[in-house]
């Protein structure tokens, strides 16, 4: 359990998004200068990353947060601030930018173990693999 001035949580959303029509553009070192700014948005935010899967055509974050965050506000959070970071630091050096998808999956752990959505995502991660 984890605990504000108000509140005693122990909230986790499972996010999920994809890039603009699905290009399978999440590999090498764009998926890891993603994986460093979804960190840094987290921190800035005082979020925690619980889980964290980028396939080269989607995102999967497991992320914990306090009430008062709305899961459409974390998600909104995560692409916008992260495609802005993305382009801004490496755009000019690459020439590729990311651009995400408009709709997102959001879900919670309400009914099922942290450690259900967890394996699920190790599951779905090795079978791309």
């Amino acid at each position: 359990m984890k605990t504000t001035r108000h509140a005693t949580y122990n909230l986790n959303y499972h996010i999920v998004w994809l890039p603009k029509y699905r290009n399978s553009v999440l590999v090498n070192e764009v998926e890891d200068r993603v994986r460093r700014i979804l960190q840094e948005i987290a921190d800035e935010k005082g979020l925690e990353i619980v889980d964290l899967t980028i396939q080269s055509d989607h995102v999967h974050l497991f992320v914990s947060s306090p009430p008062k965050h709305a899961p459409s506000l974390l998600a909104n959070w995560f692409k916008g601030i992260s495609s802005r970071k993305y382009n801004h630091r490496y755009a000019d050096h690459d020439g590729e930018k990311i651009k995400w998808a408009r709709g997102y999956y959001a879900g919670t752990a309400g009914h099922v173990s942290n450690e259900t959505v967890q394996d699920y995502i190790q599951r779905h991660e090795e079978d791309e693999q």
